[in-house]
C-alpha cells in the first residue's frame, strides 16, 4: 500500500519531489516552536515569581510557620 503513488524507493528522490508533508516549512516551524518555548518559560517564570513572592509575604509575619509546627 503506499500514500505517495511511489512503487518503489530504489529511485533517485530528487526526481519524486516532496516525499512528505509541508516541506519547506522547517525554518518557520522551528521558529514557531522557539517562540512557543521561549513564552512558556517567560510566563512560567513569572508565575513561580509570583506564587514564591505570595508565600514569603504571607510567611513575613511568621503566622504560617506557626500554623505549621502546631499542626505537626
Amino acid at each position: 500500500m503506499s500514500t505517495n503513488g511511489m512503487e518503489s524507493w530504489a529511485v533517485d528522490l530528487k526526481d519524486i519531489g516532496a516525499i512528505y508533508p509541508f516541506q519547506g516549512s522547517e525554518v518557520v516551524m522551528v521558529i514557531i516552536g522557539l517562540v512557543f518555548w521561549i513564552g512558556w518559560h517567560v510566563l512560567q517564570t513569572r508565575h513561580e515569581n509570583a506564587e514564591i513572592e505570595a508565600d514569603m509575604a504571607a510567611d513575613r509575619s511568621g503566622e504560617e510557620t506557626r500554623k505549621a509546627i502546631d499542626r505537626h
